[in-house]
Parts: structure tokens; sequence; C-alpha cells
């Protein structure tokens, strides 16, 4: 069957995929189902929908795998940031030629966030029924309401991007949504632990010595819970683990002392958790991440001008004003283009972005544009 939905799917060049997962208590998340809908001349509706289960026996999904990682294969999801994280990792692939039906969503007016339900009742005029996405996805076996639900999920993703596609060619923006869906291709679930120690809380504050003891910590809590399939923080939290780093107790007794160390690291894992601070003693760690240089006080102005027209430009354009530039990021080009930084290489300069309002941004911050108020009390953009 897996084969024969990869056939569809190469031959039709599309193929819909939504993913069903537990992450609640784990390492990482688990990838429960996948509902796939293919192009099927054969079926009702011209289009094939299986739920396949990769919890049950021992299934090949080899051949998925590679048409999700094939560039002439379109791959539709909605919202898929942790489906291609969890599929990439789970199925040991790559996958390209995304388009992001929520992403979509935001170059035509719904919204940054849109829902799925929502979005196919809007955009289709179809409700679909709810009440099953929070249970027990991992629990065997699957109930029949599951199983329509998860099936039913998918049903319609491949006829919502096809109509959002339509419109957006109507508009011009086609491209612009597939650009923004591609960022998704390099999205990851794998963790770090240099990552987890550079995020640890006043990891500043800590000596070099106990930044030494706060390393080997973070790798022996990393190496615990991937071993005990939990949140590396139910192992040891942060807090807990830099006061660990702080005090480098040598027994037991003064385990007892550290604030909120779990009692069942505590009286499990009491042995390991004193070896890794002994080990941790004679380590060097790099020092803690720069601090972000602070924002120049004078900047504050032409950042409150630059969001002034990037919302102007969402709302003349329709696209959703979250996709265009964050606060920090228009901050950045501000200070970028004042100090002659390599302002291109701030997100809102680039690819569609710079097209929609990037290039305008940075000649509103060399004083080359003015925003004024028209006699009907909208926002005017002039050359000077």
């Amino acid at each position: 069957m897996i084969a024969e939905l990869a056939d569809r799917a190469a031959e039709g060049g599309r193929l819909a995929i939504d993913t069903e997962f537990v992450s609640e208590r784990r390492y990482q998340a688990l990838l429960c189902l996948m509902q796939v809908a293919v192009p099927d001349a054969r079926e009702q509706g011209g289009v094939r929908t299986e739920v396949l289960d990769p919890l049950e026996g021992n299934p090949d999904f080899s051949p998925l795998a590679r048409v999700l990682a094939d560039p002439a294969v379109e791959v539709v999801l909605h919202a898929g940031r942790q489906d291609v994280a969890i599929m990439r990792r789970t199925l040991d692939t790559e996958i390209h030629n995304i388009f992001d039906t929520q992403v979509a969503a935001g170059f035509l007016g719904f919204g940054n966030q849109e829902g799925y339900e929502s979005l196919v009742r809007k955009v289709l005029k179809v409700r679909l029924k709810g009440s099953e996405g929070f249970t027990r996805w991992d629990k065997r076996p699957l109930t029949p309401q599951q199983l329509e639900y998860a099936a039913d999920d998918a049903r319609l993703l491949l006829a919502l991007g096809e109509e959002l596609e339509r419109r957006l060619e109507e508009r011009g923006r086609l491209e612009w949504a597939r650009e923004e869906s591609r960022s998704l291709e390099d999205v990851r679930d794998e963790r770090d632990a240099t990552r987890s120690y550079e995020r640890l809380p006043r990891l500043g504050r800590l000596s070099e010595a106990a930044r030494g003891v706060a390393l080997e910590l973070t790798e022996w809590r990393e190496e615990e819970a991937r071993g005990a399939d939990r949140a590396p923080g139910s192992v040891l939290p942060d807090q807990a683990l830099v006061e660990l780093a702080r005090r480098t107790p040598r027994d037991k007794h003064g385990l007892e002392q550290i604030r909120g160390l779990p009692p069942q690291t505590l009286h499990r894992r009491a042995d390991a958790l004193l070896a890794a601070i002994e080990r941790g003693r004679s380590r060097t760690a790099p020092p803690p991440p720069s601090e972000p240089l602070a924002r120049d006080p004078s900047d504050a102005p032409l950042v409150s001008l630059a969001q002034a027209l990037v919302r102007h430009r969402s709302m003349e354009s329709g696209v959703a004003v979250e996709l265009i530039a964050t606060q920090a990021e228009l901050s950045s080009l501000v200070g970028s283009v004042r100090r002659g930084e390599g302002a291109d290489r701030v997100r809102v300069a680039q690819g569609w972005r710079g097209e929609l309002v990037g290039d305008e941004l940075k000649e509103l911050i060399e004083g080359r544009r003015a925003l004024s108020v028209d006699p009907e009390g909208g926002l005017r953009v002039t050359p000077t």
C-alpha cells in the first residue's frame, strides 16, 4: 500500500500529509500516525486517503521517504513545522518542495495562524468533524473515531492547497508563498546538549569551574533523558542544574540541599549524578554566549516609522504583518542601515519581503522616503 501511494504521488506530482504525534513527557515527539492523500482518478473525488500507522507491525516507509525527498513532488501540509521535523528524523529523509497551507493563508488575508478546520470552512465551505485531536495517539488499538478524525484531517488537504495556489496565482503571490514554505525544509527537532547549556539561566554568573560542571551535567542529563524517553527537565530542571554546578555537592546529603531536584533523580540517580559532578570539576567549558548589543535608544523613532510602513503594506497587500517582519527584525534593520553594517543580511530585506517592503524600509531609514497622512486619514509614502 505504501509503495502504491508513493507511485500515485509521483505520477500526480503532489501529495498531502498530516501527522499525529505525542510529545508530552517524552525526550522527543513520537510519531503515531501519518495521514496521506494522493491524486487518484479511480477514487471518488479523485483523491485517495490512507492512514499509516508506524506503531503497528514493521511497515516499510522507504517509498514514502523517497517521494517526500523528490523535488518534483509537491508536499502539501498545514502548519507543518513539527510534522516536517518529526518525519525527517523518524523516516530518515529530507522533505522538499513544501507548500504549507497555513503559510499560504497568510499571503491571502487570513492571518498568520489560521487553523486547519477554520481555513477549510472559509476556503472550501466544508465543516470538518473535531474532538479527537488531543487523544492518546500512542495507545493501541485506536478507536474508529480516532481513525475517522485522522483521515478527515488529510482528506481535504490536497483540495485546500490547490485552491490556495489558484488564489495566490491570481494575486501574483504564489512564488512568495512557496519561498516562505521552503524555509520549513531545514527544520529539525534533534536535541543538542551544547545549545541546552548555552540557554541555562544565570550561566554568566557561574565561575569558570562551575561552568565546566554545568556542561557535564547538561550532557549527563541528555543521556539520561534519552535512555528513559523523558523530557530532560523532568530528570534535572535547569534551575537545579545551575545550583548543582554552583555548589558542587560531594555526597547525597549535599544533593538533598538542592532545591528543585526531583525525588526520583535523587533516589535513583544520586550516584550517577555525583559522578557527573566529579567529572565536571576537571572540565573546561566555553564562556557563556555574548549578550546581544543593547539597542541605541535613538533608533526607537525610526523603528516606529518602520513598523508603520510595514503595517501599511500589510493592509494594502493582505499579507499578514507577522509574516513580514518582527519588531526585533525592524530594530536590527534600522541599526544596520544607520551604521552601515550589512542591512541585506536582515530577513526583511531579503526575497519576497524585500520586494514587498524591504527596499522601501531601507530608503525610509536612509531619509529617501517620507511618511505622511493624506486628506482621507490614510498613510502616504512618498520619495524625498
